[in-house]
Parts: C-alpha cells; structure tokens; sequence
C-alpha cells in the first residue's frame, strides 16, 4: 500500500470535506463522518487542520477557487456577450456535472449567515473575498459593466436556489431563464 503525503491526505479531506459539507451543512456535518470518508483518524484529521472551521474554509475555498477557474477559463479570449454565453453554458455544465459544488456555495452562503449571527465576522470575511474574486472574475469579461455583472450573477444564484430546491428541468419556473433551454437540456442528461 502506498502512503500518501500530508499534502495529499489534506487534498483528500478537502474533497471529503465539500463531499459531506454539501450534504449536511457546517453544522450538520461532523469531523467523524470527514475522517471515516477519508480513511484517517479525528486526531490525525486535526493534525492537518485546527479544527472542524478551518476544513470548512478550505472546502469553500477551493469551491469558490474552482468556480473562478470554471469562468475564467470559458470566458479566456473572449469578451461581452461571448463571453457571457461561455460563462454561462461552463457554470450550467458543472450544475449538471459536479452538483456538489452546487450544494456546497449554498451551504456556504448559509453558515456565514449563521457565523455573521452569532457575532463571527471572519469567517463572512473570508467567504465574501472568494466570492468578490469570483465577481471579478466575471465582471472584466463582461466589459468591465456592473449591470452585465449583477445580472449575470443574479441569474446564477436563482439557478443554484431552483435546483438545490429540486424544481425539474421543463418546470414552469425556467420559463424565460436565461439559458433555459441550454440548462434544461444538460440537467436531462
């Protein structure tokens, strides 16, 4: 059996991590259920992160990283409404295909929320910085136009809410969603 470095045990957690986050939220989800999907120990688990937050942050970090390099990568070479329709179809693609980064982003959105609550600003702090790379990411593509970029990002975020509460592809809310037919026809698939 080959051993695996720390550096490729914390990759694993980080993908366990986003795996068992996107299921079962911040709180909902225990360092137990991260440790047994990578194969380690809690003790050995916190010897490479400090703490159940800290593995939080890492898996919304490469979550949001992820999405940046999804976008950036669709859009490279092109600009306006080019670039707006490779965003666009890229972001739908990874919906269909890797649903928990989807589920993910939304469990993050709600623990900031939950942090911001009981007084924890850092860890909004932190997510927020990811999402702003992400606006930028977006926004430069767009021809650097703010009403481009917030609805671009305006139509994004209704698609994450309408498919993480399961409304189907031909459902009467994707009626006039841009790109509905593109994104009900990769949901199908």
């Amino acid at each position: 059996m080959v051993r695996m470095s720390a550096d490729e045990r914390r990759e694993s957690v980080i993908r366990a991590a986003t795996s068992e986050f996107a299921r079962g939220g911040y709180h909902g989800t225990s360092t137990e259920a991260i440790a047994k999907r990578v194969g380690v120990s809690q003790p050995y688990l916190f010897r490479l992160f400090p703490g159940k937050k800290a593995i939080f942050l890492a898996a919304s970090e490469r979550c949001m990283e992820d999405t940046v390099r999804t976008f950036a990568d669709a859009a490279e070479g092109l600009e306006g409404e080019e670039a707006l329709h490779a965003m666009a179809n890229a972001y739908t693609k990874v919906i269909a295909e890797q649903p928990e980064r989807l589920m993910m982003q939304m469990q993050m959105y709600v623990a900031v929320a939950a942090a911001e609550a009981e007084g924890d600003h850092a860890f909004g702090e932190a997510v927020r910085a990811g999402w702003m790379r992400l606006w930028d990411t977006v926004h430069l593509p767009l021809g650097a136009d703010v009403n481009e970029t917030t609805v671009f990002m305006a139509f994004g975020m209704l698609i994450n809410c309408l498919v993480a509460m399961g409304f189907p592809p031909g459902h009467r809310v994707w009626e006039g969603m841009y790109p509905s037919a593109r994104f009900q026809g990769r949901l199908e698939k």
